[in-house]
């Protein structure tokens, strides 16, 4: 089980030129269909919306302009795997 993670560090792991690609990943396995095929501005509010979902059933809860994921709010999410280890 992963630590309460940041949601604003967990995407500056991921780094700028991959976060779209993680971001369409995080809605695929969050079951949003046609992820891959959404324009990069709807796939940024479905990310929202999605986080917001997760606060909502306790898996992540919202501060100001961020979201603190529970443990293991992201288990089976293997896109997040490479960089929940990692440090800053």
């Amino acid at each position: 089980m992963t630590p309460p993670l940041s949601w604003r560090e967990l995407e500056t792991r991921v780094g700028l030129d991959a976060l779209p690609d993680f971001h369409r990943a995080f809605l695929t396995w969050r079951g949003v269909e046609d992820a891959a095929g959404m324009p990069l501005r709807r796939v940024g509010q479905r990310v929202e919306a999605e986080l917001n979902r997760m606060a909502q059933t306790g898996q992540a809860q919202r501060g100001e302009g961020d979201w603190t994921l529970a443990p293991g709010a992201l288990d089976g999410f293997e896109a997040a795997g490479p960089y929940l280890g990692a440090e800053g």
